[in-house]
């Protein structure tokens, strides 16, 4: 039998230590070839439960659009962070999934006075932060967390499917699918994709092959 894991186990040591505004952070994107990488910052009330609350990757959207409304409603306060495929790109995309971390840190109206992160270490900060390996998975702060960037970068990659309709972005989310791929060799690399990854830098570094073939 599976043993029941207390996603709150993390936040009641910090209460228990005299921290109140524990803020949990996570990132969604850092696998797909387009969009960007988001991240988000969420502080809980003391003690607080949804329940069926979970990891994102463990949640339909369905159930991702329902918690989405409700952690904004009953946080209190939450932040954004987008960082762009070109940035990604400059930077590495661990990088950019840090740097995503603090924007949304830093765009709470409340800051906190404890953070806890999906496995990113972020030292260069004013506020104790304690890294947690699958922390999405563990607490109750980081999975909220994950929910909101989720939902987040999902209705992004809607919108730029409205915008390119020939990538089909509302079905892979820029994930490599098969199916993106072959769209990706179709129709080439725009703006929105992350030119260091290996899929989309195979094409450019193919097209220039057949380019130099027919010159």
């Amino acid at each position: 039998m599976k043993k029941e894991v207390d996603l709150l186990s993390y936040e009641k040591k910090l209460y228990q230590s005299g921290y109140s505004l524990i803020c949990g952070t996570d990132e969604a994107g850092r696998g797909p070839l387009a969009g960007p990488v988001v991240a988000a910052a969420v502080i809980l009330p003391k003690n607080y439960t949804l329940d069926g609350l979970n990891d994102s990757k463990q949640l339909s959207e369905k159930k991702r659009e329902k918690y989405y409304p409700i952690i904004i409603k009953d946080a209190i306060s939450y932040g954004i962070g987008i960082v762009d495929a070109k940035t990604i790109d400059e930077i590495n995309i661990y990088e950019a999934s840090r740097l995503a971390m603090k924007k949304a840190i830093a765009s709470m109206s409340v800051k906190p006075d404890y953070i806890l992160t999906d496995a990113m270490p972020i030292k260069d900060l004013d506020i104790p932060v304690t890294s947690i390996v699958h922390g999405d998975a563990l607490s109750l702060s980081i999975a909220a967390a994950s929910v909101l960037a989720k939902v987040t970068r999902d209705h992004i990659m809607y919108d730029l499917d409205k915008k390119y309709p020939e990538y089909e972005f509302a079905k892979h989310k820029g994930y490599p699918t098969k199916r993106h791929l072959e769209l990706l060799k179709k129709y080439g690399a725009n703006s929105e994709y992350r030119f260091t990854y290996k899929p989309v830098r195979d094409l450019i570094i193919e097209g220039e092959k057949n380019e130099e073939v027919h010159t």
